[in-house]
C-alpha cells in the first residue's frame, strides 16, 4: 500500500513538474538579450500582408516557398495572422492560422504569437522602414530571424543594410534562406 502511495506521490509531482516546465517555455517571450524591439511601432500600420525575404531554418516552415504572412485585426481586438507558403517538394500550399497580441510597452514593436494555444512565442520587430515597406523580426531566440517586405523583392541596398544590422544582433547571416517568390500567390 505504501508503495502505491509514493509511486502515486512521484507521479503528481512529475505531473507538476511538467506544468511548470511547460508553462516556462510556453511564457518565454521576451526578446533576447541585447535585442531591443522598435519605437513608435503603429500595429495598425503593420497589419496587411508581408512577404517573408529570408528566414533562418526551422521545422515549422522548412521546404516552403512563395511564404506571406498576414495581419488582420479580429472582432475581439487581437491579431489574426495567415501564415502561407507552397511546399517545394509537393507544389502544396500550407497554412497555419495564429493569434498575436501585443506585449511589452505601448508603443513598442513587440508581440505574442500562439499556432498552438495556450503556448505563445515571442515576436519583436527589431528594424522597421519609416513607410512599413519593409522588417527584421526576431523570436525570443536568435534562433527565430525572419526579414520581411510588403513586395516580393528588396532592394540591394536594403538587403545589405539589413544583414549588417541582424549580423549586429548576432543572427548568423550565412545560414539565412533567402526564399522563393517566384509565384508571388501566397
Amino acid at each position: 500500500m505504501a508503495m502505491s502511495v509514493i509511486s502515486g506521490r512521484l507521479q503528481q509531482f512529475g505531473f507538476l513538474l511538467l506544468a511548470a516546465i511547460l508553462g516556462l517555455v510556453g511564457c518565454s517571450v521576451s526578446p533576447p538579450d541585447g535585442v531591443t524591439p522598435v519605437a513608435p511601432f503603429e500595429l495598425e500600420r503593420y497589419l496587411g500582408k508581408w512577404y517573408e525575404i529570408a528566414r533562418l531554418d526551422h521545422s515549422f516552415e522548412r521546404d516552403l516557398d512563395n511564404v506571406t504572412a498576414q495581419y488582420s485585426v479580429r472582432p475581439d481586438g487581437h491579431v489574426e495572422v495567415i501564415n502561407s507558403g507552397f511546399d517545394r517538394d509537393t507544389g502544396e500550399r500550407k497554412e497555419a492560422v495564429g493569434i498575436a497580441k501585443p506585449i511589452g510597452e505601448p508603443g513598442e514593436g513587440s508581440l505574442k504569437v500562439s499556432f498552438f494555444r495556450p503556448f505563445y512565442s515571442g515576436y519583436h520587430v527589431v528594424a522597421l522602414d519609416n513607410e512599413y515597406q519593409w522588417a527584421m523580426v526576431i523570436g525570443q531566440s536568435r534562433k527565430y530571424f525572419w526579414i520581411l517586405a510588403r513586395q516580393p523583392e528588396l532592394p540591394a541596398g536594403v538587403r545589405e543594410q539589413l544583414l549588417e544590422q541582424a549580423a549586429g544582433l548576432g543572427i548568423d547571416v550565412s545560414a539565412l534562406i533567402w526564399v522563393d517568390q517566384g509565384r508571388h500567390g501566397g
